[in-house]
């Protein structure tokens, strides 16, 4: 198949084929170049050489009363991880000025736990008015299911996007948790579409999915018209039901972040959780597809240092994008 040429007809429109999606994912490990160039020449037509820089605050930790396979918070999880209540404003703010001087753009509040509680929503949006006149940071909160009264508090304090994950296929998603539906998940998604917030939402790989749940998923993210898309390798941790799971190797996550570029060609394609263990030393190889990476640590999971993604952006020659206020200091 000609790659390249692919691209250029997704470029001008063309949504890829489930032949052509599995072609991707099933090809030879001496096309991926070749696929790679595709999915970069659809990357810089929409989005140059820019990345954009994101940055977790863990604002609640464990406690969570979801069975969720991939989560060492989760009800059914026996890893020892730090748990502690919702943290405060000020700690918030915190984190957003460490984001603010570490060049980040996005300032991710997550919480772990069903949903938010009435004042779980009240320090957010007192923080994120903060943040917003003291720093100027895209401000994203991922706190699980949304109910409409939250999501136009949220999106009146200033949160620009509200991050849900779809995680996997609706066909596999019941082996993936049961104590929500595929269906809890895409109404949060719409909700937060509803009140003029930014939708993001993605997917993990590598949970035991087929090849065809993992286009099934792009696909359902497309529709869903997420503006960011979020894609997750999965680190199995012990203590979880997934724990031992190891079916991801680096190409075919090359091979994955390709699939989502040329199914998604517009949206912000992040590689998120798990990059550093699964892709490893091919992990420049995925700024050709993805245009955003997450910088430091994840929830329960550690990151690498962030000069080593600074200095694998510059090796590259990609460049960092700015808030406003950022560029009035750095650039």
């Amino acid at each position: 198949m000609n790659w390249l040429q692919l691209a250029e007809e997704v470029i001008a429109g063309k949504m890829i084929s489930n032949e052509e999606a599995m072609a991707i994912l099933n090809s030879d490990d001496d096309d991926l170049l070749k696929i790679m160039d595709g999915a970069f020449a659809i990357r810089k037509y929409y989005y140059g050489k820019k990345v954009k820089l994101n940055m977790i605050m863990n604002a609640k930790s464990g406690y969570c009363p979801e069975d969720c396979g991939y989560c060492s918070q989760s009800s059914k999880s026996t890893a020892p991880i730090d748990k502690y209540p919702f943290i405060t404003k000020d700690e918030i703010l915190a984190g957003a000025k460490r984001a603010f001087e570490n060049k980040i753009g996005t300032y991710c509040i997550v919480a772990s736990g069903r949903g938010p509680t009435r004042k779980d929503v009240n320090v957010v949006s007192e923080a994120v008015e903060e943040i917003k006149e003291k720093y100027g940071l895209k401000v994203c909160a991922c706190l699980g299911l949304l109910k409409e009264e939250q999501a136009q508090q949220l999106k009146e304090a200033g949160v620009d996007r509200y991050n849900h994950n779809l995680n996997t296929s609706e066909r596999h998603h019941s082996y993936i948790t049961t104590s929500h539906t595929y269906e809890d998940r895409v109404n949060t998604v719409e909700i937060a579409k509803k009140h003029g917030i930014s939708p993001c939402s993605g997917a993990i790989i590598g949970m035991k999915e087929t090849k065809k749940d993992v286009v099934d998923i792009a696909r359902a993210l497309h529709q869903l018209d997420a503006d960011s898309i979020p894609v997750n390798f999965l680190n199995a941790i012990d203590g979880t039901k997934l724990e031992g799971t190891k079916e991801l190797n680096p190409r075919y996550c090359l091979k994955v972040l390709a699939l989502f570029r040329y199914i998604n060609p517009t949206k912000e394609i992040r590689i998120s959780g798990g990059r550093e263990v699964n892709l490893r030393s091919l992990q420049p190889l995925g700024m050709y597809a993805a245009n955003s990476i997450f910088v430091g640590d994840y929830l329960t999971t550690d990151g690498q240092e962030a000069n080593s993604d600074y200095r694998m952006l510059e090796d590259l020659g990609f460049e960092i994008e700015f808030t406003q206020k950022q560029e009035e200091v750095f650039c």
